[in-house]
């Protein structure tokens, strides 16, 4: 179940227009006669007058071909000449055309400007018909500001003028423009009864291009109230006109529009071929702000089909084209369109900033309503980053601007995002109001489209109490709603949510119907998300009334479809990381549908290609670039890594499931699920029990996890040196320990090896990456690194391909001359959140002496201080085989390739020399490295994710580094340099760095007893 979110974009998203009153420079006046004496002088003003007429007419064929800056250049030339000859007429149209010039850049005041200075000449002159335009201009740009009473106002002395005048096109351009104002107020029954006016008046008059116009306009009110059908027979209408008159702009216009309407409705590819048909006009016609206008439609109806790479790509055209014609709201607007894309992909950081740019520029040139829209963006990203209570206070900002400029959408979008964020936070009398008070005023303004959502949202929210038939109720009128109104998507999305609580309700025969109702829809209009999570959907359903064999063959096709999505990304893996993310449920269900048929091998190959699958896609292509082979692995496969590996391999898998508790529908952890792979290709299946914690316990695997970490003083944070007190006879911190070894080793114990230097590989799953296995201990208090060698790997292929990496690599012995070690730069500043300000990390002396005790164990230098610059150590990391770092260690469990190393800034104007080595960054990189070890705090963390950890260890073994050594929390320092030191002594004597490692964690645990001294370290890859 999903919560409508609206207003994350301004209404010229959709590429509606504000029709503008566009001087005409003909000039009628008649000269007097003069006398012989003066007809040179004469001749000399007819000269001027005509060259800055010529220059009008072609600052208004450079207007309407968006070649703003050259129309101003032309009107400034213009306006000079009739300034010189005295020309009041002329001067006042020049004005004018300035201001409609500084009104498309979206620069509304000094647009505003010139128009009052262009009616002062007006009314001095006494030209009424120049007078009223001048006013109707004004009304314009104030309705671009939000200004909606000052904008009537002008509208409307404008149409006193007109109708003084008998000016009947006058009237219809004042009567569309007020139509244009009600519309952006949300009143859309009054913008409906002008625009039919204007209608009535362009028929009369015999007016094609005014009746196309008004047509369009009326097809964008009943497009905003969501009267899809209506807004769609409007446009048709218009679309018949605009050709037949030769008005190419016109027909673009409308072919856009009909783009929005049909992705309203779901209809995405009908959306995108008109849009394209749109653009097409607006390129070979020059129109260069329609064309960004469509290449932003098009990036946002990739963004609803899925496909990030190609939102991004159509998105930042629309931008490039924006910045060139100097539009600033047309920038605004795309740049909120960025925002919400890369907040669609997880990418939160670039989200809000792209959010924050859009924010300036609408302050800047006084766009309310932009600002509003903005500040709704950014509300929607903080509600996602779990930072409430800075949601609601975006959300509260926005609410008050629409308030404040009487824009009632803007109202009941901030109204609805403030039920989202009380929604997150479990506050639901609070949504549930804000929702009300969203339906009320969609009721208000006859917004059908708005209701839905209101009446979806208020569903979402009594499903989430468990009153499952008031849910039912509120979603029955959502489809009836979406039904009427021709919004596909919307149905679709309701029904998923109804066959969601009749499958709550323990109702499977109402819920499949729906489901399959839902599926059906989504094929239609390509959906392909939607269509997945209904697969997803429907297969659960099937498994829990019993028939598994449906439900592995849905499961199965829900499967192809999440597969042919990510092949859509070619080479973007952070997309790819994003929407994998989404699709682990289904190889989950799958794996119990399969568990439940004893298929025990088949549902390891599930779990196995049913994780870390972009990080797996990745490595395939750098070390095989030109290869086609699956990336899928079967179970002989399997067998034969674990051969290769010379290594016991241990699988887990967490399983949840959907429970009544309190009357609630609630996913908690239900089973975990293990395979172990012995060398000798034997594969032995366990599984136990996980929900006697949370029924008994009142706790969570999970839970256990993260006590157990605090049980032994560890603390995630990104400073290194902590203080931590350990008692190893408190009973509450050994039986933590035990605990976890109960749930997770006892179950297989028997079958792990007796030979301590045999290895054992753990493959974790979600929170069991944050497990410290070699710490964990059995009934007689005996620590695992004890008992085993510990190796982990984020899945079994990736076992596999750090093998072949290290076959690329070879064999070096470790010596000074193939090493990089860096301890203690100078520390770089770092926000602690973002938007906060920066602050410098302390100094780690314990650091700085670890790294020269290794360099002088290798007779090499380390790099220390203001040595240890980023772009240096960036420089040498190419030429490594051992890389060792011993600094300050930050993890971004958000946005994981934001993890980074701390090291020395060089330029601090560079951002590739800001001092911290992210992820990303490195994930770009090509390595020949054997080893790199992060001595540093919480380098093994990371964004946990159905793709493993997002973070340095994986970025690492992606730019090609075999094995990995890092840390699990934030280390203390003396320990840590012991360690450190131990194990390089220990990989002197033996290539084998997982022995090297356990060896070097028992010699500290005997003068540091508290497992966070040495526990901490894991090796991810290859042993030697």
């Amino acid at each position: 179940m999903r919560f409508d979110k609206v207003g994350l974009g301004k209404l010229s998203l959709n590429g509606l227009i504000f029709l503008l009153v566009i001087f005409s420079t003909s000039f009628d006046g008649n000269l007097p006669i003069l006398s012989n004496t003066s007809k040179v002088f004469a001749q000399t003003i007819d000269a001027r007058k005509n060259q800055a007429d010529q220059l009008l007419e072609q600052g208004i064929d450079q207007f309407q071909t968006g070649n703003l800056k050259a129309a101003l250049l032309s009107y400034e030339k213009a306006l000079q000449i009739y300034r010189q000859i005295k020309d009041r007429t002329g001067e006042a149209q020049a004005l004018g055309n300035l201001g409609n010039a500084y009104y498309i850049l979206g620069d509304y005041r000094k647009a505003i400007d010139f128009h009052q200075q262009s009616l002062v000449i007006f009314r001095q002159i006494g030209d009424r018909a120049g007078e009223g335009r001048s006013l109707g201009n004004l009304g314009v740009a104030y309705n671009a500001l939000g200004e909606y009473q000052k904008a009537i106002e002008f509208h409307q002395q404008r149409l006193k003028i007109a109708k003084e005048l008998g000016d009947r096109p006058g009237i219809a351009s004042a009567l569309s423009n007020l139509g244009s104002v009600y519309f952006s107020l949300g009143e859309y029954q009054k913008a409906i009864e002008f625009h039919q006016q204007r209608l009535a008046i362009s028929k009369e008059l015999g007016d094609r291009s005014g009746v196309g116009k008004a047509l369009l306009n009326l097809g964008n009110v009943y497009y905003y109230q969501g009267e899809f059908p209506k807004a769609i027979d409007f446009y048709q209408q218009a679309l018949t006109i605009f050709p037949q008159i030769g008005d190419r702009r016109g027909e673009g216009l409308v072919l856009g529009n009909l783009g929005a309407v049909y992705s309203s409705l779901g209809e995405y590819q009908k959306a995108i071929k008109l849009y394209q048909q749109s653009l097409a006009i607006a390129t070979e016609i020059g129109d260069r702000a329609q064309q960004a206008t469509r290449l932003n439609n098009l990036g946002n109806a990739y963004s609803d089909l899925g496909e990030p790479q190609k939102t991004v790509e159509f998105l930042q055209q629309a931008l490039k084209v924006f910045q060139q014609i100097g539009d600033r709201p047309g920038e605004g607007n795309v740049l909120g369109s960025l925002g919400n894309a890369y907040y669609s992909q997880g990418d939160y950081k670039q989200a809000i900033d792209f959010h924050q740019q859009s924010l300036a520029i609408f302050k800047k040139i006084g766009d309310r309503s932009g600002e509003g829209g903005a500040l709704g963006g950014l509300g929607n990203i903080y509600n996602s980053l779990g930072e409430y209570q800075k949601a609601i206070e975006f959300h509260q900002q926005r609410l008050q601007i629409s308030k404040q400029i009487g824009e009632r959408t803007g109202e009941s979008a901030a109204l609805t995002n403030l039920g989202n964020a009380y929604g997150s936070l479990k506050d639901y009398q609070k949504a549930i109001e804000s929702y009300q008070q969203a339906l009320a005023l969609d009721n208000k303004i006859g917004n059908r489209s708005g209701i839905g959502k209101a009446l979806g949202n208020l569903g979402t929210v009594y499903d989430a109490l468990g009153d499952y038939q008031k849910a039912i109720d509120f979603y029955q009128q959502r489809l009836k709603i979406a039904k009427e109104i021709g919004e596909r998507s919307g149905e679709a999305s309701v029904l998923t949510n109804l066959g969601n609580v009749y499958d709550a309700l323990g109702e499977p025969k109402k819920a499949i119907d729906f489901q399959q109702q839902a599926l059906g829809i989504f094929k239609q209009i390509g959906d392909r998300f939607g269509e997945g999570a209904a697969l997803n959907n429907l297969g659960s359903t099937f498994r829990k009334s019993g028939n598994l064999s449906a439900a592995e063959r849905v499961l199965k096709q829900g499967i192809e479809v999440w597969k042919s999505q990510r092949g859509k990304l070619a080479d973007r893996n952070d997309l790819k990381i994003s929407i994998f993310e989404q699709q682990t449920r289904t190889y989950e269900i799958l794996q119990r549908v399969l568990i439940a048929q004893n298929k025990t091998d088949a549902a390891l190959e599930v779990s196995e290609n049913g994780r870390a699958r972009a990080f797996v896609d990745l490595l395939i292509s750098r070390l095989q670039p030109n290869s086609n082979a699956s990336t899928e692995i079967n179970i002989n496969q399997i067998k034969q890594i674990a051969k290769s590996q010379n290594a016991i391999l241990v699988q887990y898998s967490i399983i949840t499931d959907e429970f009544k508790i309190a009357g609630k529908e609630q996913s908690k952890e239900s089973e975990l699920y293990i395979w172990v792979i012995k060398p000798t290709g034997e594969i032995t299946f366990r599984k136990a029990d996980l929900k006697p914690l949370w029924q008994k316990e009142n706790t969570t695997l999970k839970d256990i996890v993260t006590i157990t970490r605090e049980s032994i003083g560890v603390r995630g944070t990104a400073f290194r040196g902590i203080d931590v007190s350990y008692n190893p006879d408190a009973p509450k911190a050994v039986n933590r320990l035990k605990r976890l070894h109960e749930l997770l080793i006892a179950p297989i114990a028997d079958l792990l090896p007796k030979n301590p230097n045999a290895r054992v590989t753990f493959i974790p799953q979600a929170s069991l990456f944050l497990v410290p296995f070699p710490a964990l201990q059995d009934k007689d208090g005996k620590y695992l690194i004890e008992k085993h060698t510990i190796l982990t790997s984020p899945s079994i292929q990736v076992l596999d391909l750090t093998r072949k990496q290290k076959q690329r690599i070879g064999n070096k012995p470790i010596q000074g001359n193939n090493m990089l070690i860096v301890g203690n730069p100078t520390m770089p500043a770092v926000s602690p959140k973002i938007g906060e300000v920066p602050q410098q990390l302390s100094a780690l002396p314990g650091a700085e002496l670890e790294a020269n005790a290794i360099a002088k164990l290798f007779k090499t230098q380390s790099l220390i201080g203001n040595q240890a610059t980023e772009t240096e150590v960036t420089k040498r990391l190419f030429q490594a085989q051992f890389i060792h770092f011993a600094t300050h260690g930050l993890f971004d469990d958000i946005q994981g390739l934001n993890s980074s190393i701390a090291l020395a800034s060089g330029n601090k104007n560079n951002e590739k020399s800001d001092g911290l080595l992210t992820a990303g960054e490195i994930l770009d990189l090509k390595l020949n490295a054997e080893l790199v070890v992060l001595s540093a705090c919480d380098t093994g963390r990371g964004k946990i994710s159905g793709d493993g950890v997002i973070g340095l260890s994986r970025s690492l073994i992606s730019a090609g580094v075999p094995s990995v050594l890092v840390s699990l929390w934030a280390v203390p320092d003396a320990p840590t340099a012991e360690l450190m030191t131990e194990f390089y002594q220990n990989l002197q004597k033996s290539p084998d760095k997982a022995q090297a490692l356990r060896q070097a964690m028992l010699k500290t645990m005997k003068q540091h007893p508290n497992p966070s001294a040495w526990a901490a370290f894991t090796l991810i890859g290859e042993a030697e």
